[in-house]
């Protein structure tokens, strides 16, 4: 009889530690709400419950796979311990008020798909770690404070399909590598300062099919529509 009144309560053990995630991602977790005043945002985590009860939060087979907390009124900088969360497949982080820099150990997410900060206070230089992110599909950077050139190890991104860094204040020659990605749907780069954003237009274009280098013509495009998002007054 009391094999058979323990069972149930070993079944119930094994199902709450099965619903738990690795301590170290719980730990990163724990310090971007920190490091971000969680008290105020506007969806705010019970850090009572399981993590997978927490606002905006994904977990797939015990690991933080997407974390979307978008107009959350999250303020501060996100600590380098971002980078613990290495199952993290989708980061959406828009329009908050995020500040300070993106931290080097964003690179280390490397099966991250969606990167999105749109909307928010950051600024510095974006950093070269970005190229390790080498399943990513959508960087989403509009309308926050970078400076600096792009890094050349964005050209690894081979998979990308957004490269979207309008409205910021970064400046010099687009990775020309970037122009002949043929996964590339949508380039919004207006309102920087790059110098190289005519030769790139046309690569780019030449690449999806809308000009025929050779016949110096316009075509219909191919199977993809480029969005290329230039400034008239090369700012």
């Amino acid at each position: 009889m009391k094999k058979l009144l323990l069972t149930p309560v070993l079944i119930l053990f094994c199902v709450a530690v099965s619903a738990q995630v690795a301590s170290k991602e719980k730990q990163a977790l724990l310090d971007f709400y920190v490091a971000t005043n969680g008290a105020e945002w506007t969806q705010k985590w019970d850090l009572n419950t399981p993590v997978s009860d927490w606002q905006g939060v994904t977990v797939t087979d015990n690991h933080v796979t997407g974390i979307s907390l978008l107009f959350n009124n999250i303020k501060g900088e996100i600590p380098a311990s971002i980078g613990d969360l290495s199952h993290l497949q989708t980061l959406e982080l828009s329009f908050n008020a995020i500040s300070g820099q993106l931290p080097e150990t964003i690179g280390n997410l490397e099966v991250l798909e969606v990167l999105a900060f749109n909307g928010n206070n950051l600024s510095g230089t974006l950093p070269a770690t970005l190229g390790n992110l080498t399943r990513l599909k959508q960087l989403h950077l509009s309308s926050n404070k970078f400076e600096g050139t792009v890094p050349s190890t964005v050209n690894a991104l081979t998979r990308l399909e957004v490269f979207n860094v309008f409205d910021n204040h970064l400046f010099g020659d687009l990775p020309m590598q970037l122009a002949n990605n043929s996964n590339l749907k949508e380039l919004m780069i207006a309102e920087n300062n790059f110098t190289n954003t005519d030769m790139f237009s046309i690569v780019l274009m030449s690449n999806s099919g809308v000009v025929d280098l050779q016949k110096n013509t316009i075509v219909p495009p191919s199977n993809s529509v480029i969005a290329i998002e230039t400034s008239d007054d090369d700012n």
